[in-house]
């Protein structure tokens, strides 16, 4: 089990969404203190008036698909207060709603360095202090979408088929050096944060904020290797395992709807 009691929490992204939410709860948890990445000024001032009367909280504003930004800010944390022992890997976008052959080279770039090379950038800088202490805990937020194909999706997918690789491997490694070095990675369908305004899931539910940020925490907690929501997420790997390709398509795409379900997807403004 993973105690969040007495730890520094750094979750990037945290002004809003999940992030948002799974820093106030770390924050009941009685963490040590809550420290939040973000981009968005506004939000992150935000954040700190309501956050304040219950706990401690740092705020950096850090555009994550800077490298350099990135390793300003956590020097300046590997300072003040030697690093963190929970990393929430949260922040994200979403490049959808059109095919491949629609994307620009920006499009791509873009979502790549912030959903996929952002984490490994992140990670890269406060994981060797955590395997000097030989504890620590690496949370990413991937996606349903990194386990199953969704036209009008394919970059995203891409990014999030990324990181599933990228930390079950880093997981094995860091098993390899101590029982308390773990990784979770979390694997939900559509939640309804701003990030998915629009989208249709007939068939499957969408899921709430409130929902999904209890459940990773809980997963955290559990040291759980996944965290997968809604529950039929938990069942796709061993159906993609026995079924044809096509079968698949046609489960996925005329059963549950995934393939007509960014038709109508508007995202965040």
């Amino acid at each position: 089990m993973s105690s969040i009691k007495n730890k520094t929490i750094l979750i990037t992204g945290g002004a809003s969404g999940i992030g948002k939410l799974m820093g106030k709860l770390c924050l009941q948890e009685e963490a040590a203190r809550l420290i939040i990445w973000d981009i968005d000024r506004k939000k992150t001032e935000e954040t700190v008036a309501e956050f304040k009367s219950i706990g401690e909280v740092h705020t950096y504003h850090v555009d994550v698909s800077n490298v350099d930004e990135i390793i300003m800010a956590a020097n300046d944390i590997k300072q003040k207060w030697g690093g963190v022992d929970i990393l929430f890997n949260n922040a994200g976008v979403i490049s959808g709603n059109k095919n491949f052959h629609q994307f620009t080279h920006r499009d791509i770039d873009f979502t790549m360095r912030i959903n996929t090379n952002a984490l490994m950038h992140v990670t890269l800088e406060f994981l060797p202090g955590m395997i000097e202490k030989k504890s620590g805990h690496i949370v990413n937020i991937a996606s349903a979408a990194g386990l199953i194909p969704n036209p009008k999706l394919s970059v995203y997918c891409a990014s999030k088929h990324a990181v599933i690789g990228w930390g079950e491997s880093m997981r094995v490694e860091l098993e390899q050096i101590s029982k308390d070095l773990h990784v979770t990675t979390v694997t939900p369908s559509y939640i309804s944060t701003g990030m998915f305004e629009g989208v249709r899931s007939p068939m499957v539910p969408i899921v709430r904020p409130q929902k999904a940020a209890k459940a990773i925490i809980n997963g955290v907690k559990k040291n759980k290797i996944f965290v997968r929501m809604p529950w039929i997420v938990y069942a796709v790997p061993f159906i993609k395992g026995i079924l044809p390709v096509r079968w698949m398509d046609f489960l996925t795409g005329k059963i549950f709807g995934f393939h007509r379900s960014m038709d109508s997807f508007k995202g965040r403004n």
